[in-house]
């Protein structure tokens, strides 16, 4: 490997060679930015600044003392709903119920948009009328609305615009996949929050602070993949914590609201100078609409709109008016309304079951899953559990920095019958 150039560009292209050559690979170390300096006769700012745009670039890591290295190709990362097609009982999807999802064509067909050129607005009159309805209560008046492909993307986008590759961002640990993999693709580092039933401790929210994230990401309720919900005390004490960092960015996703079992208890404090509340309707009406509400600061909101201007990465007018359809429908409603029942009945029964054969979880307040913590290795039960017919999925994909001994157990198909043979072969694995 020889590394040459004087400009910090000709070194930086030279090391990208390299690496598109083969000659470096990922995880292979860089040189002392002293001894390249010295090989290359140049200032030691320049092979400084040359390894920070390849950092900048995603080509490089730098990792402090231990210098800076070749970083490995990005990943996706688990996601939702793979393994579809498993022989095996699908519990670890993490999706909705299809049988509770209206119908998108006879939504469509009801509220039809017409036809939509570049330059239009990027919201219909329509969607922006009920989107301020569903979020003015929970937000500070002072605030601007946009549309995102969903609460992923709604992540991501935020990220964008107001933090910078490494910038360390507070999480709740375990975390949302989504959320993960949409943090780390866009360069920030997660810092682990643990959280109990009420939601994050307070401490955990302090410390994240004190380690210096710039941004918090919370979710207020059915907490993915506990099912935790803020209570109204302890989102007030994450407030006051919040409150005091005023320049902290604090990120409120709210992506169970339509089908939501707790009230919405706000983290926003009036101080806070960025901030932002996400609700998407993928949960209630079909992962496949994507569609998030953000209501944020006007500063934030005009930075998003750079990248959601007419011409550009508008979200469909298309799925905007199934949406606007959707809400306006009484029929839908009480789709929903059923739905979040069943799903609340269908928890209830699992853990009422687990229960029976001595295996405790916490109550979770909403969503589709339940948590399970175990005893032993996740992944020796998950094994165990598959060679009896289940496919599960293990707490340490969610992780941040603890360890999760537990499993995510997705109950929006999970029949009466089943749940029981289930937590029979879950009890014997445990033996």
């Amino acid at each position: 490997m020889k590394i040459t150039g004087k400009t910090i560009f000709e070194i930086s292209d030279c090391i990208r060679s390299l690496v598109r050559d083969g000659d470096l690979a990922p995880g292979d170390s860089l040189p002392p930015v002293r001894d390249l300096a010295e090989a290359l006769d140049v200032n030691r700012n320049t092979v400084a600044a040359a390894y920070q745009r390849l950092v900048q670039a995603g080509f490089a890591v730098a990792q402090g003392r231990l210098g800076t290295s070749i970083a490995y190709p990005p990943t996706t990362g688990e996601q939702e709903g793979t393994s579809l097609e498993t022989p095996l009982v699908n519990l670890a999807s993490g999706n909705p119920s299809a049988r509770w999802l209206p119908n998108p064509v006879e939504l469509l067909a009801s509220n039809p948009p017409g036809a939509f050129l570049y330059g239009e607005q990027t919201i219909l009159p329509s969607l922006m009328e009920l989107a301020e309805e569903w979020v003015k209560a929970d937000c500070p008046a002072q605030h601007s609305i946009e549309l995102t492909h969903g609460a992923v993307d709604a992540i991501e986008r935020l990220a964008a615009a107001q933090l910078v590759p490494g910038d360390k961002v507070a999480v709740e640990d375990p975390c949302f996949l989504g959320s993960i993999s949409a943090l780390r693709l866009a360069g920030m580092k997660t810092v682990g929050m643990a959280v109990d039933e009420s939601g994050v401790l307070p401490e955990a929210l302090e410390a994240a602070i004190a380690s210096g994230a710039r941004a918090v990401l919370l979710t207020p309720r059915a907490h993915n993949p506990t099912g935790c919900s803020l209570s109204k005390r302890r989102a007030d004490a994450l407030k006051a914590i919040l409150a005091a960092h005023p320049g902290v960015m604090v990120i409120a996703d709210d992506h169970f609201a339509l089908l939501a079992e707790t009230p919405y208890y706000s983290v926003i404090p009036a101080s806070t100078q960025r901030w932002a509340l996400v609700r998407s309707v993928s949960k209630g009406l079909g992962p496949d609409l994507r569609v998030a509400v953000v209501a944020c600061d006007p500063e934030t909101g005009d930075r998003m709109r750079t990248r959601l201007a007419p011409g550009m990465t508008w979200v469909s007018h298309l799925l905007q008016a199934i949406v606007v359809a959707a809400l306006r429908s009484p029929a839908v409603r009480q789709l929903l309304g059923d739905a979040r029942d069943d799903y609340a009945r269908r928890r209830s029964f699992l853990r009422t079951a687990l229960r029976a054969v001595g295996i405790d979880t916490p109550a979770p307040a909403g969503g589709f899953n339940l948590w399970i913590p175990l005893p032993d290795d996740a992944k020796d039960i998950a094994y165990e559990l598959a060679k009896r017919g289940w496919l599960v999925r293990i707490g340490n994909a969610f992780e941040i920095q603890d360890a999760s001994q537990a499993l995510r157990i997705t109950v929006s198909d999970l029949e009466d019958e089943v749940a029981l043979r289930f937590a029979q072969d879950l009890k014997a694995c445990l033996a």
